[in-house]
């Protein structure tokens, strides 16, 4: 079975990708945050540096795009094969209501008929495969029979399902039930995601559905950064976490021009990370209030000396992370 790693905005750059396929061995495929072609047909900077080849070296990589337009989604899957990338990622479920209220990621899901002009035209010309990332719907997971339907006459190379709908954003239970319905019908080879924090989540998952062909880990990998490679049984240094991170800071100040910058990136991860630790939570207001890069990593080399949370004890970092954030 795959194990892939989700894009988080603002969190899981080129940066990140690089130093955790160095450290953490054993991701199959990671993801980037979407990209977003326009009718200018010209990825901006910021984007660009996602995906240079060059930024990417052996870090095996799908480029995820954003758009409801299938001549720009063209353009930038051909733009992407002439770097070497071999598949590319339709997002048809991000729920933020910015993206949604143009048609696009989960918006998507609200038009079965654009939907299938949408796919009709990427599948007649996309010179890469394409996979497609999906909600069960968009209030309903009852809708996602009749979205499955017309995934199913397409050559998609995987469906990946985030096991909510967009109403429900990130909260919630999901529906393992409505994901196994979708399993069941699906043509495509089919990618769970959706609350996966532990390996025996992931270890649950396979025996619920042993069909399933791949586990996709978002804010469950950023917690734990060394989560799938426990699971694929990789051999990690015992100091790898804490050499992850100083290379990580080293890398967001050259980035970034200094440590301002870097401060805002690092905070974003350690919100995530912090409530896998035992004591974490205590280190999160002074560590989100840290403004000189000083205080901030004498937190950080405090928490990098907590032991690790029981895989039971892990839950709500979506919620965490936005309240620490400030989102």
């Amino acid at each position: 079975m795959e194990l892939l790693f989700a894009p988080l905005e603002g969190i899981t750059d080129h940066i990140y990708r690089r130093l955790h396929r160095r450290y953490f061995p054993g991701v199959d495929r990671y993801f980037t945050p979407f990209l977003s072609p326009t009718q200018n047909h010209v990825f901006p900077p910021r984007e660009l540096r996602q995906v240079l080849p060059e930024n990417n070296r052996d870090v095996p990589l799908t480029p995820q795009l954003l758009t409801k337009n299938a001549a720009d989604f063209l353009w930038a899957a051909r733009t992407l094969a002439d770097m070497g990338y071999d598949e590319v990622d339709l997002n048809a479920g991000c729920p933020s209501g910015t993206v949604t209220a143009k048609g696009k990621g989960a918006g998507l899901l609200a038009d079965r008929d654009g939907l299938r002009r949408l796919l009709d035209g990427i599948f007649a010309a996309c010179p890469v495969g394409v996979s497609v990332k999906t909600r069960l719907g968009v209030r309903d997971p009852e809708e996602f029979p009749a979205l499955v339907d017309v995934f199913n006459d397409y050559p998609i190379v995987r469906l990946t399902v985030h096991a909510r709908t967009k109403a429900e954003m990130y909260a919630g239970p999901v529906h393992p039930d409505a994901f196994a319905a979708a399993l069941a019908a699906s043509r495509a080879p089919v990618c769970y995601n959706g609350d996966v924090r532990t390996a025996a989540d992931v270890r649950a998952l396979q025996a619920r559905f042993p069909r399933l062909q791949a586990v996709m880990i978002g804010r469950g990998m950023v917690a734990d950064p060394g989560l799938i490679a426990r699971l694929r049984g990789a051999r990690v240094r015992q100091d790898a976490l804490r050499r992850f991170h100083e290379d990580l800071c080293r890398a967001y100040c050259d980035a970034f021009g200094g440590p301002g910058s870097a401060i805002h990136r690092m905070k974003a991860i350690w919100a995530l990370m912090l409530p896998s630790l035992e004591g974490g939570e205590a280190l999160a207001k002074p560590m989100g209030k840290a403004r000189r890069w000083e205080d901030f990593t004498a937190l950080a080399d405090r928490a990098l000396a907590l032991p690790r949370k029981g895989e039971d004890a892990l839950g709500g970092l979506a919620g965490r992370y936005s309240e620490f954030c400030g989102l």
